[in-house]
């Protein structure tokens, strides 16, 4: 699944390229993905004034829409309202930038033509969501309740602590935990927990203060370097360009598994966690 670091890599792709054009066209090749896509006539003829990220969500901010009226209205004008574009990309999605008019290939499902480049969402599994939203889009019920932006300064060892407190779960879920902190996906935990040291099952609410302190810039330093390196491209994930991310080929503990841990030689391990694997060192990680 796309986490935090390819959202943003994305978002970084696009923004640049898209950022201030008009939108002339949508196409859509399925009636819905999670949900049911928007109308094409909510869309087209704005223009895109920004790309921005939430968590594992992209937010488009499109412009408003002034055309002239029909019949004995003519010299008067109708508008139709701004808005914002409200992406996931579920557990398999991408977005890449293409020549309009490029063929679609089967899991190709919807078109943003914007003049000579198009955005195309590719979803195998359509598992993603593409929804319009008017008004204030962080009170739309799928951002209104997410937690702390990691890479933010409002995520300190203090608000996180204040977050696990009292909680039996282990740690590495309960960072996984989009109402806890967003977009610490399942690999981006597992490193962030061995770059701090911890055991990731240790209960989150037994984490001292000290272990939290060394675990917030474990976590912000991991997705950084996630992001320099383009994220991990493990199965379906590609950039807006479509290159892949490397971050795979950095990873400590992840999907290393009877291999010696970086650190000390002691054999990684593997556990599994809320139905996900979990890698870690038992010497290091306490």
């Amino acid at each position: 699944m796309p986490e935090l670091p390819e959202v943003e890599v994305t978002c970084r792709g696009i923004a640049p390229a898209l950022t201030g054009h008009r939108l002339t066209q949508v196409v859509l090749r399925v009636p819905a993905l999670r949900y049911p896509l928007p109308a094409a006539g909510d869309l087209a003829g704005k223009t895109l004034l920004a790309v921005r990220r939430r968590g594992k969500y992209l937010l488009f901010d499109f412009s408003s829409v002034v055309t002239p009226a029909s019949g004995h209205e003519s010299s008067s004008k109708l508008r139709f309202g701004a808005g914002h574009l409200l992406v996931h990309l579920g557990m398999s999605g991408s977005l890449r930038l293409v020549k309009a008019g490029q063929a679609a290939e089967k899991h190709d499902h919807v078109d943003l033509v914007f003049g000579a480049t198009a955005l195309r969402l590719r979803d195998p599994r359509r598992f993603g969501a593409m929804l319009w939203i008017e008004g204030d889009p962080f009170a739309h019920p799928l951002l209104a309740s997410l937690g702390v932006e990691p890479l933010s300064p409002a995520f300190t060892a203090q608000r996180l602590g204040s977050a696990l407190s009292g909680r039996k779960a282990a740690i590495k879920p309960c960072l996984m935990d989009a109402h806890v902190v967003v977009g610490v996906g399942n690999i981006y935990a597992s490193e962030s927990l061995f770059l701090a040291g911890i055991d990731p099952r240790r209960a989150a609410g037994r984490v001292s203060r000290e272990r939290l302190e060394r675990l917030v810039p474990a976590i912000r330093k991991t997705l950084r370097a996630a992001i320099a390196a383009g994220g991990s491209s493990l199965r379906d994930f590609a950039h807006a360009d479509g290159e892949l991310g490397c971050f795979q080929t950095r990873h400590r503990v992840y999907d290393r598994e009877g291999l010696p841990c970086p650190a000390c030689g002691t054999t990684i391990r593997a556990i599994r966690q809320g139905q996900r694997s979990t890698y870690f060192c038992p010497r290091c990680q306490r």
